[in-house]
């Protein structure tokens, strides 16, 4: 049996689709429910979520016609190295952690995002 702490408060993300007429995304907004928060406007999201039942991965993604392939390199540039970075603060994992970092840094470098070298 798992261990669960008592839950204090819920909070919640509110993540808004519209669709063009060929139901692709046409815009994407998120807010959350803190008081006096306004939509952002955002042209890409990728959700994951990790089903404790089923111990599978969930994913949304998502992104606009007018998310240009450069906008789409920086994107991915940043969430790959963001999620080095989650999972080694999660796991203390320094050699798979500096691997991911290596990739990450492949990367920016093929995408021009970082200079080479």
């Amino acid at each position: 049996m798992e261990f669960s702490p008592p839950i204090k408060s819920r909070s919640s993300i509110y993540i808004h689709i519209s669709l063009d007429e060929q139901n692709y995304p046409a815009e994407i907004t998120w807010q959350t429910d803190a008081p006096d928060t306004e939509e952002h406007p955002c042209k890409a999201m990728l959700l994951s979520l990790f089903d404790a039942n089923t111990r599978d991965t969930v994913k949304i993604d998502l992104w606009t016609n007018d998310m240009q392939v450069m906008e789409m390199d920086r994107f991915f540039f940043q969430t790959l190295r963001a999620l080095a970075d989650t999972y080694h603060n999660a796991t203390r994992n320094v050699r798979l952690a500096s691997a991911m970092q290596q990739f990450v840094q492949y990367f920016g470098e093929e995408t021009e995002i970082l200079p080479r070298g």
